[in-house]
């Protein structure tokens, strides 16, 4: 009787312990829709290959109160539909416990639908939108700053060096848009308009027509939102038809693939960042990083993209980890709550009930010779 008694509580404590979807004794199953292929794929792959790199850590030294993170990746080429598809796929079938690592604003507003009907929580989305941050989504928690806070600087610093004529090349959707509505917003904070626009359809590097309209408005400088192939091609059509304004990208281009594809010609070109720089080992989540990413993916180089995966895992950990044994996704959301500040190492992350931004870092950086990066 004793025996079969004890066996029950064993039984129940375990069903308890397991009862959350996604969450068994021995792992956490978390759910990313990125992209891994087309001409976006470096995007999600970079972000990726950082978390894996701090996740794979965690799990060696025996996971999260004994549990080990899995991170189930689905591949939505960067297409709203897809990731909606992909979303529903990783919360009905696969049942993970929590959403993580998105990649792309119009992707993330295709998903948000289900994301709040299901209540399952999103950690660090790879988009700077306005709409993941205002009004707050209790269920979405941002790492990285906003395109408001990038263009903001951005258009500071231009105005700063006289500079009066700011032109937007942009993708034509969600992403682009928000971007847009940034620049536009801190020029006119400074009673300034843009001076004109161009734009190129996602996935696609078909620029000729936006090299053409920039031509009538020999702008000073272009702000650019878009993804580093496209924004590639703009830049070397420019040049090639002898305009050469500053060019501007904001930090979702993927400032390391952008330098690829750039090659020579990217040198000079400026990009807005929201994380500390991946080269600057005085930083300790940087050091940490270097270490770590040399272990999990010996061929990789550290990068802006990469990074942020990094520190994106670790507030995802460190939700975990606050959230306790008994981990349930209303834990995880009352965790995250209490951020305020995380310091990640040097890098801190400000989360409260009302405040789900994350932080508002930007930094400013150029691509010097050799596709090197300076602050």
């Amino acid at each position: 009787m004793v025996r079969n008694i004890l066996a029950g509580l064993a039984l129940g404590a375990a069903l308890a312990a397991g009862a959350e979807t996604g969450v068994t004794e021995s792992q956490i199953l978390l759910g990313q829709s990125a992209v891994f292929t087309g001409p976006a794929a470096d995007l999600g792959t970079e972000m990726r290959n950082g978390a894996l790199a701090y996740f794979n850590h965690v799990n060696a030294q025996g996971g999260v109160n004994g549990r080990k993170i899995v991170l189930k990746s689905v591949d939505d080429r960067y297409e709203p539909e897809n990731a909606k598809l992909a979303t529903k796929q990783l919360i009905e079938d696969d049942k993970v416990f929590a959403l993580f690592g998105y990649v792309g604003t119009p992707t993330f507003n295709a998903a948000a639908p289900l994301i709040k009907e299901s209540r399952v929580p999103l950690v660090a989305a790879f988009t700077g939108a306005e709409s993941l941050r205002d009004p707050v989504i209790r269920y979405v928690f941002n790492v990285r700053a906003s395109y408001f806070d990038e263009t903001e600087q951005i258009v500071q610093h231009l105005t700063s060096m006289g500079v009066d004529k700011i032109a937007v090349f942009y993708q034509n959707d969600a992403y682009g848009k928000a971007g847009l509505e940034g620049v536009t917003r801190a020029l006119k904070k400074r009673n300034m308009e843009v001076a004109g626009t161009a734009t190129v359809e996602r996935n696609t590097v078909d620029v000729n027509k936006a090299v053409a309209e920039m031509a009538k408005v020999k702008p000073q400088a272009v702000v650019m939102i878009s993804a580093y192939k496209s924004c590639a091609a703009f830049i070397k059509q420019m040049k090639k038809g002898g305009m050469a304004p500053s060019f501007w990208n904001v930090s979702f281009v993927g400032s390391k693939a952008l330098a690829k594809e750039l090659g020579p010609e990217g040198r000079g070109v400026q990009i807005s960042q929201v994380m500390p720089f991946p080269w600057d080992e005085s930083i300790p989540v940087v050091r940490e990083y270097t270490r770590l990413l040399k272990a999990s993916s010996p061929t990789s180089e550290p990068n802006f993209s990469s990074l942020e995966g990094f520190v994106s895992a670790k507030v995802m950990v460190e939700g975990l980890k606050r959230a306790g044994r008994n981990l349930t996704r209303e834990s995880l959301i009352r965790a995250l709550e209490t951020m305020d500040p995380y310091d990640v190492g040097g890098f801190k992350i400000v989360y409260t009930n009302q405040d789900h931004r994350g932080s508002r870092y930007v930094d400013l950086t150029i691509i010097s010779k050799d596709q090197k990066f300076v602050r």
